[in-house]
């Protein structure tokens, strides 16, 4: 009998060593703390950007860099020798197998069937693009007229780029909201930039010639290829904003039925927003630029929202789904504190938003933004958003939105 306890016990002593050396050596592969590299591998491109690991909390964060941008990610699970990361309030992931310094696995948009692409990740290396790149041949710091070429036709853009020695950033505007935090470097002739924010993967990469011309090529996710060229002027610019989506003929207001978060059907005649200034917000959940609008707004109408004024989202997602669109909506709400309304329009599609608003002329981007005066009336239709990436741009639609908005509600 004493022999069959012994043996028990030492069995027991043995499975408890074995679990705990388990623990051990599962807590030493952790993925380490500190910078890291990582790359998205896309159409036989390597997409650079930067991101760092570090404990909060006894939990792991990551923080995805695309130059002046930290976007937190805290919501990492860890099973087995694999990593998965939600990203952001994206509904996408990346999955992957890790080791202390390793990271091999792939970056999901869950919305999309098959949309998946390699990712790894190196830990300790501080470069984007090139560890040691050639003195450059220019400085490119400034303003440049863009145009982004397609078979049928090009659209324009406008460049602003800021160098320092071989460290670039900027971001490129269109009529449709701006590319948002670029980062990379200029290596000799070559210019390089890349940002990756969960939903968006960009890849810029260019020559840079001796007529102030620079010639180049731009990669998007999975599939989207695209040449693009630019010309040095400190005057370049977009059409008006304003002037892109206007009510047609015969309409002065803007009207919708849309079921809230609960399915309650919303519209501007509600005693909320009636005799108020109202701010329609068209945007999307899955859209970068309305995530920059969306936290400006949220923040400002936390500031102002006792001076008669309403802010009213009408969300268009990925799936024509009340529930999806809850969960995306509720997570965005809860991460960034909005207290505004939030209104279920449909599927993102330009011509799905055409349909809910027909009196508009049409949608040209996410977001879009229309400015109500307490009698209803439509002041202003912005199209895009000059978010925080472009600099001086934003401070300057801040004073711009804060001056049109005084001036309706002094009238």
């Amino acid at each position: 009998m004493m022999k069959h306890v012994f043996i028990f016990l030492c069995f027991t002593m043995f499975m408890l060593m074995i679990s705990c050396e388990q623990k051990e050596k599962g807590t030493q592969n952790k993925p380490a703390d500190g910078v890291w590299r990582g790359v998205i591998h896309l159409q036989g491109e390597e997409l650079p950007f930067n991101f760092q690991i570090h404990e909060r909390d006894s939990l792991k964060e990551i923080i995805l860099i695309n130059g002046d941008e930290r976007i937190s990610i805290d919501e990492i699970s860890m099973k087995n020798d694999s990593i998965y990361i939600p990203m952001h309030i994206f509904d996408t992931r990346i999955v992957s197998r890790y080791s202390k310094t390793r990271l091999k696995g792939y970056w999901q948009k869950n919305y999309i069937e098959n949309y998946i692409l390699p990712f790894t990740g190196e830990h300790n290396l501080v470069y984007r693009f090139s560890k040691e790149p050639e003195s450059p041949y220019r400085n490119i710091s400034g303003r440049w007229e863009v145009y982004f070429l397609t078979e049928a036709d090009s659209s324009r853009a406008v460049g602003v780029f800021n160098q320092q020695g071989n460290y670039l950033d900027g971001t490129f505007l269109k009529s449709t909201g701006d590319y948002r935090f670029l980062a990379g470097e200029v290596d000799g002739d070559s210019l390089k930039l890349s940002t990756f924010d969960g939903e968006h993967a960009y890849l810029f990469k260019a020559k840079i010639t001796d007529d102030n011309s620079i010639y180049g090529t731009f990669w998007s996710g999975k599939s989207w290829k695209q040449p693009w060229y630019a010309i040095r002027n400190e005057e370049a610019s977009l059409p008006d904003l304003s002037s892109l989506t206007y009510l047609k003929q015969g309409y002065d207001r803007v009207y919708f039925q849309l079921p809230d978060l609960d399915g309650t059907m919303i519209s501007l005649d509600d005693s909320k927003y009636r005799e108020k200034v109202v701010i329609v917000q068209i945007f999307g959940t899955w859209c970068p630029n309305c995530l920059d609008e969306t936290r400006f707004l949220a923040d400002w109408y936390r500031k102002n929202r006792h001076r008669e004024i309403e802010i009213v989202a009408l969300a268009f997602e990925r799936k024509a789904d009340l529930n999806y669109a809850r969960e995306r909506i509720t997570r965005m709400k809860e991460k960034y504190d909005i207290d505004y309304d939030f209104l279920f329009a449909g599927k993102a599609d330009k011509e799905e938003a055409a349909r809910v608003l027909p009196m508009l002329n049409r949608i040209v981007s996410f977001p879009t933004t229309i400015f109500i005066d307490r009698k209803g009336n439509v002041r202003n239709i912005h199209t895009g958003f000059n978010g925080p990436g472009t600099g001086d741009l934003y401070e300057k639609f801040i004073d711009e939105f804060n001056h049109s908005i005084d001036k309706l509600l002094q009238e």
